[in-house]
């Protein structure tokens, strides 16, 4: 899950980060990215500059510069709660991960204004003409570049009210972040399997074509299986195989490549460790060529799940199709 924070100055944001650091989400600002950058070019860290450069950064690489450079450091196995987001560009990229949330945190001005006052931090605004003017340069619509908060704050999916105290602002995040919770989007059985065999592919040493295909059974991967030479043989990338290093066109001298294919790969190590595959699935990142089609039939496999074509896939699929071997495309 990720937890996007948008607020104006003074609103909260802060505070909504720190329960959500509490409960074990990783906490990264755009504002830090913004410091940095400030320092790198030896300015004295304003607001007034962090706004600038900001905007420097924005108009030179792009409006969704500072979420791009976030977005790489984030693993999609972990929960991640993200501040300071203040451009719609930087809302569309981080839209890119499943499971984003974008949360407003609101507060009368008055009261935001008082708690700049008290933090005292970096050059903050100490008059209310001041804080006004800054939050003027804030919500600009007219540059694409610049600070756009109010624009960003409208693809907001919820709002958090921060009017009263910590402790309140503490438990309206809770309940709605149990009632997002309620709402996490989980891959469905296709696309999970298939993610686990795109990763398998890359253990693959064939230095023509990364496949990998694994066998499942009862909703449980039981073999798996990527391409490349026999087991004791010099591995393909280590110039193993004469066919692949020859770089020759694709297609062409199949019957001189000494490597094995990722579904008999996986056939194979079932049967090497004595594992019963009859009745399962395959998931394969090609659709299986014709020598794999007849040990897949052969070995009782009951469906067969591709991602990409294979070029010379469409003999393998009619036999399968004979056979009563199911055929599905993700």
């Amino acid at each position: 899950m990720i937890f996007g924070l948008v607020g104006k100055n003074g609103a909260g944001k802060g505070e909504v980060a720190n329960f959500l650091q509490s409960i074990g989400y990783t906490y990264y600002s755009l504002s830090d990215i913004v410091r940095e950058e400030c320092r790198h070019r030896g300015l004295e860290v304003t607001r007034d500059n962090l706004i600038e450069i900001g905007t420097d950064l924005r108009r030179r690489h792009g409006p969704s510069i500072l979420a791009d450079r976030v977005l790489e450091k984030l693993d999609p196995d972990k929960n991640y709660v993200i501040d300071s987001i203040r451009n719609p560009s930087e809302v569309h990229a981080l839209r890119k991960r499943a499971n984003f949330t974008l949360i407003q945190v609101d507060s009368d001005e008055t009261l935001r204004f008082e708690r700049i006052k008290n933090r005292n931090r970096e050059s903050d605004p100490k008059t209310l003409e001041d804080f006004r003017r800054v939050e003027s340069a804030e919500t600009t619509r007219d540059d694409p570049a610049r600070q756009q908060i109010s624009a960003t704050e409208e693809l907001a999916d919820t709002t958090v009210e921060n009017n009263t105290t910590i402790a309140d602002l503490h438990e309206s995040t809770r309940r709605l972040l149990q009632r997002l919770l309620m709402s996490v989007q989980r891959p469905d059985w296709d696309e999970y399997f298939m993610n686990i065999a795109q990763m398998v592919a890359l253990r693959s040493n064939c230095i023509k074509r990364k496949v990998a295909a694994i066998i499942v059974k009862d909703k449980r991967i039981i073999s798996t299986g990527y391409n490349g030479t026999p087991r004791g043989l010099a591995n393909c990338n280590e110039g193993g195989c004469p066919r692949c290093n020859s770089l020759g066109a694709s297609g062409q001298g199949l019957e001189d490549c000494y490597c094995s294919h990722a579904e008999e790969n996986s056939i194979v190590q079932a049967a090497y460790h004595g594992v019963i595959i009859k009745g399962s699935s395959i998931y394969t990142t090609f659709s299986p060529c014709l020598m794999c089609t007849k040990m897949i039939i052969n070995s009782g496999l009951e469906e067969v799940v591709y991602s990409n074509q294979y070029a010379m896939g469409e003999t393998p699929l009619q036999l399968l199709a004979e056979a009563g071997v199911k055929i599905r495309k993700t």
